[in-house]
Protein backbone atom coordinates (compact mmCIF):
# COMPACT_ATOMS: atom_id res chain seq x y z
CA UNK A 1 0.00 0.00 0.00
CA UNK A 2 1.26 3.46 -0.89
CA UNK A 3 2.19 5.46 2.21
CA UNK A 4 0.37 8.75 1.64
CA UNK A 5 0.57 11.79 3.91
CA UNK A 6 -2.41 10.73 6.02
CA UNK A 7 -0.92 7.31 6.73
CA UNK A 8 2.44 8.86 7.47
CA UNK A 9 0.87 11.23 9.99
CA UNK A 10 -1.08 8.38 11.57
CA UNK A 11 2.11 6.36 11.95
CA UNK A 12 4.23 9.19 13.34
CA UNK A 13 1.99 11.50 15.38
CA UNK A 14 1.12 9.16 18.30
CA UNK A 15 4.80 8.67 19.11
CA UNK A 16 5.58 12.37 18.76
CA UNK A 17 2.73 13.28 21.11
CA UNK A 18 3.98 10.82 23.72
CA UNK A 19 7.58 12.06 23.71
CA UNK A 20 6.34 15.66 23.75
CA UNK A 21 4.25 14.89 26.84
CA UNK A 22 7.16 13.22 28.62
CA UNK A 23 9.60 15.99 27.64
CA UNK A 24 7.20 18.59 29.04
CA UNK A 25 7.22 16.70 32.35
CA UNK A 26 11.00 17.06 32.63
CA UNK A 27 10.93 19.94 35.11
CA UNK A 28 14.63 20.23 35.94
CA UNK A 29 17.35 20.86 33.35
CA UNK A 30 15.52 19.70 30.25
CA UNK A 31 17.55 17.40 28.02
CA UNK A 32 18.93 18.89 24.79
CA UNK A 33 16.44 18.56 21.95
CA UNK A 34 19.24 17.41 19.66
CA UNK A 35 20.15 14.55 21.98
CA UNK A 36 16.51 13.50 22.30
CA UNK A 37 16.12 13.51 18.51
CA UNK A 38 19.29 11.46 18.06
CA UNK A 39 17.99 8.94 20.58
CA UNK A 40 14.67 8.74 18.73
CA UNK A 41 16.51 8.11 15.47
CA UNK A 42 18.70 5.48 17.14
CA UNK A 43 15.55 3.80 18.43
CA UNK A 44 14.16 3.75 14.91
CA UNK A 45 17.33 2.18 13.53
CA UNK A 46 17.22 -0.40 16.31
CA UNK A 47 13.90 -1.61 14.89
CA UNK A 48 15.80 -2.82 11.82
CA UNK A 49 18.31 -4.65 14.00
CA UNK A 50 15.48 -6.26 15.98
CA UNK A 51 13.95 -7.56 12.77
CA UNK A 52 17.26 -9.14 11.77
CA UNK A 53 17.67 -10.78 15.17
CA UNK A 54 14.10 -12.06 15.23
CA UNK A 55 14.49 -13.55 11.76
CA UNK A 56 17.67 -15.32 12.86
CA UNK A 57 15.95 -16.66 15.98
CA UNK A 58 13.02 -17.94 13.93
CA UNK A 59 15.43 -20.25 12.09
CA UNK A 60 16.59 -22.03 15.26
CA UNK A 61 13.67 -21.90 17.71
CA UNK A 62 11.04 -24.67 17.84
CA UNK A 63 8.08 -24.20 15.52
CA UNK A 64 4.53 -24.27 16.92
CA UNK A 65 1.19 -23.73 15.14
CA UNK A 66 -0.10 -20.15 15.22
CA UNK A 67 -2.89 -19.68 17.75
CA UNK A 68 -1.38 -22.06 20.29
CA UNK A 69 -0.14 -20.92 23.69
CA UNK A 70 3.33 -22.29 22.92
CA UNK A 71 3.54 -20.18 19.76
CA UNK A 72 2.33 -17.07 21.60
CA UNK A 73 4.76 -17.46 24.49
CA UNK A 74 7.78 -18.29 22.35
CA UNK A 75 7.16 -15.52 19.82
CA UNK A 76 6.32 -12.95 22.48
CA UNK A 77 9.08 -13.53 25.00
CA UNK A 78 11.97 -15.26 23.22
CA UNK A 79 11.70 -13.17 20.07
CA UNK A 80 9.78 -9.88 20.32
CA UNK A 81 10.37 -8.91 23.96
CA UNK A 82 13.96 -10.15 24.18
CA UNK A 83 15.19 -8.69 20.91
CA UNK A 84 13.23 -5.45 20.82
CA UNK A 85 13.81 -4.33 24.39
CA UNK A 86 17.50 -5.21 24.17
CA UNK A 87 18.13 -3.15 21.03
CA UNK A 88 16.11 -0.22 22.39
CA UNK A 89 18.23 -0.27 25.54
CA UNK A 90 21.44 -0.34 23.51
CA UNK A 91 20.26 2.56 21.33
CA UNK A 92 19.45 4.60 24.44
CA UNK A 93 22.66 3.78 26.27
CA UNK A 94 25.03 4.46 23.37
CA UNK A 95 23.84 8.05 23.04
CA UNK A 96 23.08 9.04 26.62
CA UNK A 97 25.11 7.15 29.23
CA UNK A 98 28.17 9.40 29.11
CA UNK A 99 26.25 12.65 28.63
CA UNK A 100 27.16 14.90 31.63
CA UNK A 101 23.64 16.33 31.72
CA UNK A 102 22.24 12.91 32.59
CA UNK A 103 22.04 13.92 36.25
CA UNK A 104 18.43 13.55 37.36
CA UNK A 105 16.21 10.47 37.53
CA UNK A 106 13.57 11.80 35.17
CA UNK A 107 16.26 12.15 32.50
CA UNK A 108 16.29 8.37 32.26
CA UNK A 109 12.57 8.36 31.46
CA UNK A 110 13.08 10.93 28.71
CA UNK A 111 15.82 8.82 27.13
CA UNK A 112 13.94 5.55 27.53
CA UNK A 113 10.79 6.91 25.97
CA UNK A 114 12.75 8.60 23.17
CA UNK A 115 14.36 5.32 22.12
CA UNK A 116 11.07 3.44 22.47
CA UNK A 117 9.14 6.04 20.48
CA UNK A 118 11.72 5.93 17.70
CA UNK A 119 11.31 2.17 17.53
CA UNK A 120 7.51 2.44 17.62
CA UNK A 121 7.37 5.07 14.87
CA UNK A 122 9.53 3.02 12.51
CA UNK A 123 7.52 -0.14 13.26
CA UNK A 124 4.27 1.77 12.88
CA UNK A 125 5.23 3.05 9.44
CA UNK A 126 5.80 -0.53 8.31
CA UNK A 127 2.48 -1.70 9.72
CA UNK A 128 0.31 1.05 8.27
CA UNK A 129 2.07 0.68 4.93
CA UNK A 130 1.09 -2.97 4.84
CA UNK A 131 -2.27 -3.00 6.62
CA UNK A 132 -3.66 0.50 6.28
CA UNK A 133 -5.55 3.14 8.23
CA UNK A 134 -7.56 0.93 10.58
CA UNK A 135 -4.45 -0.82 11.83
CA UNK A 136 -2.84 2.56 12.46
CA UNK A 137 -5.79 3.66 14.58
CA UNK A 138 -5.67 0.52 16.73
CA UNK A 139 -1.91 0.71 17.17
CA UNK A 140 -2.10 4.39 18.16
CA UNK A 141 -3.89 3.35 21.36
CA UNK A 142 -2.22 -0.02 21.97
CA UNK A 143 1.16 -0.91 20.46
CA UNK A 144 2.66 2.59 20.43
CA UNK A 145 1.77 3.29 24.09
CA UNK A 146 3.04 -0.22 24.90
CA UNK A 147 6.47 0.62 23.54
CA UNK A 148 6.44 3.98 25.32
CA UNK A 149 5.39 2.33 28.59
CA UNK A 150 8.26 -0.13 28.30
CA UNK A 151 10.46 2.92 27.72
CA UNK A 152 9.22 4.54 30.92
CA UNK A 153 10.06 1.52 33.07
CA UNK A 154 13.35 1.00 31.24
CA UNK A 155 14.19 4.66 31.84
CA UNK A 156 13.40 4.53 35.55
CA UNK A 157 15.82 1.69 36.21
CA UNK A 158 18.32 3.09 33.71
CA UNK A 159 18.44 6.27 35.79
CA UNK A 160 18.97 4.28 38.97
CA UNK A 161 21.82 2.39 37.29
CA UNK A 162 23.48 5.68 36.30
CA UNK A 163 23.08 7.02 39.82
CA UNK A 164 24.59 3.84 41.27
CA UNK A 165 27.58 4.15 38.92
CA UNK A 166 28.12 7.78 39.95
CA UNK A 167 28.02 6.81 43.64
CA UNK A 168 30.61 4.06 43.08
CA UNK A 169 28.15 1.19 43.35
CA UNK A 170 27.44 -1.58 40.87
CA UNK A 171 24.85 -0.52 38.27
CA UNK A 172 24.32 -4.15 37.22
CA UNK A 173 21.16 -4.90 39.28
CA UNK A 174 19.37 -1.82 37.94
CA UNK A 175 20.62 -2.47 34.42
CA UNK A 176 19.14 -5.96 34.64
CA UNK A 177 15.82 -4.54 35.83
CA UNK A 178 15.92 -1.94 33.03
CA UNK A 179 15.85 -4.88 30.62
CA UNK A 180 13.74 -7.47 32.44
CA UNK A 181 10.80 -5.29 33.50
CA UNK A 182 10.09 -4.00 29.96
CA UNK A 183 10.62 -7.52 28.58
CA UNK A 184 8.04 -8.90 31.00
CA UNK A 185 5.46 -6.24 30.15
CA UNK A 186 6.14 -6.56 26.43
CA UNK A 187 6.00 -10.35 26.55
CA UNK A 188 2.70 -10.46 28.44
CA UNK A 189 1.16 -7.90 26.08
CA UNK A 190 2.24 -9.74 22.94
CA UNK A 191 1.16 -13.13 24.33
CA UNK A 192 -2.37 -11.83 24.81
CA UNK A 193 -2.32 -10.24 21.35
CA UNK A 194 -1.20 -13.51 19.72
CA UNK A 195 -3.98 -15.46 21.45
CA UNK A 196 -6.63 -13.81 19.26
CA UNK A 197 -10.16 -13.52 20.64
CA UNK A 198 -9.24 -15.44 23.81
CA UNK A 199 -6.75 -12.72 24.67
CA UNK A 200 -8.82 -9.68 23.69
CA UNK A 201 -10.41 -8.92 27.08
CA UNK A 202 -7.26 -9.57 29.13
CA UNK A 203 -5.35 -7.39 26.66
CA UNK A 204 -7.78 -4.50 27.07
CA UNK A 205 -7.56 -4.80 30.86
CA UNK A 206 -3.77 -4.81 30.65
CA UNK A 207 -3.77 -1.71 28.43
CA UNK A 208 -5.98 0.21 30.87
CA UNK A 209 -3.83 -0.78 33.86
CA UNK A 210 -0.71 0.08 31.88
CA UNK A 211 -2.01 3.56 31.08
CA UNK A 212 -2.86 4.26 34.73
CA UNK A 213 0.41 2.95 36.19
CA UNK A 214 2.60 4.66 33.60
CA UNK A 215 0.92 8.06 33.92
CA UNK A 216 1.15 7.86 37.71
CA UNK A 217 4.82 6.89 37.46
CA UNK A 218 5.59 9.79 35.13
CA UNK A 219 3.77 12.29 37.34
CA UNK A 220 5.43 10.99 40.52
CA UNK A 221 8.93 10.99 39.06
CA UNK A 222 8.38 14.44 37.55
CA UNK A 223 7.16 15.89 40.85
CA UNK A 224 10.14 14.46 42.74
CA UNK A 225 12.71 15.29 40.08
CA UNK A 226 14.22 18.34 41.77
CA UNK A 227 15.09 16.17 44.79
CA UNK A 228 16.76 13.42 42.76
CA UNK A 229 20.00 14.94 41.47
CA UNK A 230 22.88 12.49 41.11
CA UNK A 231 25.81 14.82 41.80
CA UNK A 232 26.78 16.61 45.07
CA UNK A 233 26.08 20.05 43.58
CA UNK A 234 22.65 18.97 42.44
CA UNK A 235 21.88 17.44 45.82
CA UNK A 236 22.92 20.62 47.63
CA UNK A 237 20.54 22.57 45.42
CA UNK A 238 17.81 20.09 46.28
CA UNK A 239 18.39 20.64 50.00
CA UNK A 240 18.16 24.40 49.54
CA UNK A 241 14.90 24.03 47.61
CA UNK A 242 13.45 21.85 50.35
CA UNK A 243 14.10 24.66 52.83
CA UNK A 244 12.11 27.21 50.83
Amino acid sequence: MYLNSNLTALAVIPGILIIAYVYRKDKVEKEPVGLVIRTIIAGGISCILAGILESAEAQVLPQYPQGTLQYALLTSFAMAALCEETVKYIAMRVFTWKYPGFNYRFDGIVYGVASAVGFAIFENVMYVTQYGFQTGIVRAFTAVPLHASCGVFMGVFYAYSKQAAILGKSPAPYTLLALLVPMLLHGVYDTMAFMGQAGTLPLLVLVVIMYVVVIKTINKMSAEDYRSGFYPRARSIDIDMDRL
